[in-house]
């Protein structure tokens, strides 16, 4: 007597291993959007059917009361909002991605265009190798501003600024005015440790009531 259950069962496991996966199939539909003020809900009616849904990792734009959304229906209890197809005209078109969002353009430029570009961060790092800003007018504001660079340059027209303090400190410092030089202070000291040298091809010194010289030796002429 021969034993026949092998023989039997090796085409049938074969068959089986031939045969592909079957793909988990869904069900798109068009639908309009609302959402539940309470719990923020998503909710897409479609015809006479209305179920709840979930918006899709790719739909960066996010959705709005009243959208016209393509959605994917692959259970009756999981529904996929993947994009936003028609909006009301004077809603906000607002990106908005749920942890880290990275953009990376290899090969190309990256390039923002609008009439005004906004930014607000708590923390912005900016690192490049060269930057070139042309502005026709630039405004800073900050509680603290500091600049440090090994070489700073500043060309310009005309520079003014308002300080309650200043202070410098520098190994050389050299200036050069074409025109007028002018100091007005309530109280002005200049002191050398080695040397003070002031020369002129006129110089005038005027106390209006005292004038004072000391030293170990005073020369005149």
């Amino acid at each position: 007597m021969i034993d026949t259950t092998t023989t039997s069962t090796r085409p049938a496991s074969a068959r089986a291993r031939r045969q592909p996966a079957r793909p988990i199939g869904g069900e798109w539909c068009v639908g309009i959007l609302a959402i539940d003020s309470a719990t923020q809900g998503l909710t897409v009616r479609s015809g006479d059917v209305s179920f709840t849904a979930t918006r899709a990792a790719s739909c960066l734009l996010e959705p709005a009361a009243g959208d016209s959304v393509a959605c994917l229906r692959i259970a009756p209890s999981e529904v996929w909002v993947m994009a936003v197809l028609q909006r009301e005209e004077g809603t906000a078109n607002v990106l908005r991605s749920p942890g880290g969002l990275r953009v990376e353009v290899e090969g190309g430029a990256l390039e923002l265009q609008a009439a005004r570009i906004g930014m607000k961060a708590d923390h912005l790092d900016a690192a490049t190798k060269k930057m070139t800003l042309a502005t026709d007018s630039a405004d800073v504001v900050g509680r603290e501003l500091t600049v440090v660079g090994t070489k700073i340059k500043l060309i310009g027209s005309l520079l003014s600024s308002v300080m309650d303090r200043v202070q410098h400190f520098s190994k050389h410092y050299l200036r050069t005015t074409d025109g007028i030089d002018r100091v007005a202070a309530t109280h002005v000291e200049c002191e050398a440790k080695q040397l003070m040298r002031i020369e002129g091809e006129h110089t005038l010194v005027n106390g209006r009531e005292l004038i004072k010289a000391r030293g170990a030796q005073i020369h005149f002429g």
